[in-house]
């Protein structure tokens, strides 16, 4: 549901480009199966599970561009924190990643349009983009913002 392989196979192809991925690797066969097949890309790194959000926001803060592939479920947690750090976003293209970054993301499917996203980051986030993340930040996701939404809710 979080399309990893699909992210680790696009950037097998675009190896100009390094990525770092924070995973339960040694959790399953099939994390196993993905570190072993992947371990051998220079642009492909590997890291075991973070729990410090501390540690987490510095790494997500310092990268080029953040990639969500999660396909199921709501407003994912991970999702609105990168929106929180105002980094690029490209997101698996499902209804709530939109309704998430309400619209103002990039989005892929596939192997193929993730590595034309990729190809082409330098084209997709302007400084008008960094501001509509920064607004819609503002807007949905502050303690202020969802407080106020609360009482909307419960004075009606």
């Amino acid at each position: 549901e979080n399309n990893v392989e699909l992210v680790l196979e696009s950037f097998s192809i675009v190896e100009s480009q390094t990525i770092v991925i924070v995973g339960n690797w040694g959790n399953s066969k099939f994390g196993n199966s993905l570190r072993n097949k992947y371990k051998s890309f220079s642009n492909i790194i590997l890291l075991d599970p973070i729990y410090d959000q501390v540690e987490l926001n510095a790494l997500r803060s310092s990268c080029e561009f953040y990639v969500h592939g999660h396909s199921a479920g709501g407003t994912n947690p991970s999702l609105v924190e990168a929106i929180g750090l105002n980094i690029p976003i490209l997101a698996y293209d499902v209804n709530f990643n939109r309704y998430t970054l309400d619209n103002n993301g990039h989005y892929f499917s596939s192997v193929k349009s993730l590595v034309n996203l990729i190809n082409n980051k330098n084209e997709l986030f302007d400084i008008m983009y960094y501001e509509a993340i920064k607004n819609l930040f503002e807007k949905k996701y502050t303690w202020e913002s969802i407080g106020k939404e609360y009482i909307k809710l419960i004075t009606y």
